[in-house]
């Protein structure tokens, strides 16, 4: 797709704003307030979901033009590049391992990978794919155990520097595994195969996700109130099972995470077409184009700052605290990309990516 959807730019930029309050609030802390808490729970395992989604549509957008003109040549080439890209994306995830477990990179070289081997496969095919991992997940639980590793009170993985550790992690248990996370970025490849520029197709996608969305949230909710029978205790197992968060992964989350991203992404797109000249369209833009580099300096220079300030004090401060600096530090990034922008027009990671 020659001509930029812009609002596939704004989406990546409030996905990497949503992750960036999610990982400020596990590495900070989150006492406090209501209020706060229920902002912040908002963007939980949805902003990590959109970002994947998101990844997805970019396979498709590299290699629809050659798989549509059966240019083989091109197509071995775009094969090549996406795999570099995982390679790279891997091993820079590897090395965040020891100084950010709730990593996500390491796991989208992998998702990167497997969406690989279906970049030119039919629409109906990825789809089935995509189910087939969302519904093996529970029968994984029913053979594994997903505590394993876990220390639910820290968010820390034991064994994760181990191999069988790490492999657990990877595929089963970790904050996003393999399966059946894969099956956001296959989403994200089958909806990019669409056309994103048909208004009436983004039209649908907007009634048909919001839908999706609406009712699996009231069958989970519904399902937990009438399974519990008011027993307190009862309705938190049952949350574990049938709510919308993302540990576990099970399909009621997977449903409403993939829904919420269509919705948005759809959004993004429809806005961003009708007010691409408006400054906060532009601001989210450019920010979205510099995802990676702000994906790594959240953690490296939002979390180093305070760390190195008082390492002690991590985890212990309020949700409100959490919450104000990383939207703060999200102001921060959006000013920098409108600045870079003027100079550059990719990211500094973005390059280094591009040059290997």
């Amino acid at each position: 797709m020659k001509n930029r959807i812009v609002g596939i730019d704004v989406a990546r930029a409030l996905a990497v704003i949503g992750m960036i309050i999610v990982n400020f609030k596990i590495a900070f802390g989150e006492r406090g307030g209501e209020i706060a808490k229920l902002f912040a729970s908002v963007f939980e395992g949805k902003a990590s979901a959109l970002f994947v989604v998101l990844a997805g549509i970019g396979i498709a957008f590299m290699s629809n033009n050659a798989i549509k003109n059966n240019d083989k040549q091109k197509l071995a080439k775009t094969r090549i590049k996406i795999c570099k890209r995982a390679i790279f994306l891997l091993v820079i995830g590897l090395f965040f391992i020891p100084i950010w477990q709730a990593d996500i990179l390491h796991f989208y070289g992998i998702y990167m990978l497997i969406t690989l081997l279906l970049i030119s496969s039919s629409r109906k095919l990825i789809f089935s794919v995509v189910l087939t991992l969302v519904l093996v997940y529970p029968l994984m639980m029913l053979i594994l155990n997903y505590d394993t590793g876990w220390n639910f009170e820290t968010f820390e993985y034991s064994d994760l520097l181990s191999v069988s550790g790490f492999l657990r992690n990877l595929f089963f248990n970790g904050f996003h595994p393999v399966i059946p996370w894969t099956a956001f970025m296959l989403l994200g490849l089958w909806f990019g195969k669409h056309d994103l520029s048909n208004e009436r197709f983004i039209k649908k996608s907007i009634k048909v996700s919001s839908i999706i969305f609406i009712v699996t949230l009231i069958i989970s909710k519904a399902s937990i109130k009438f399974l519990a029978e008011g027993d307190q205790s009862v309705a938190a197992e049952l949350k574990e099972i049938l709510a919308t968060s993302p540990m576990p992964p099970l399909p009621i989350y997977m449903i409403s995470g993939s829904s919420i991203a269509i919705l948005v992404i759809s959004i993004c797109v429809l806005i961003a077409k009708k007010y691409h000249s408006h400054l906060i369209i532009i601001a989210l833009s450019k920010t979205g184009q510099l995802a990676l580099t702000f994906y790594i300096v959240h953690i490296v220079i939002g979390m180093g700052i305070l760390e190195s300030i008082n390492s002690t004090k991590m985890g212990y401060y309020s949700i409100e605290f959490s919450v104000i600096y990383a939207l703060l530090f999200s102001l921060l990034c959006i000013i920098f990309a409108m600045i870079w922008n003027n100079y550059r027009k990719i990211g500094p990671l973005e390059w280094v990516l591009r040059k290997f």
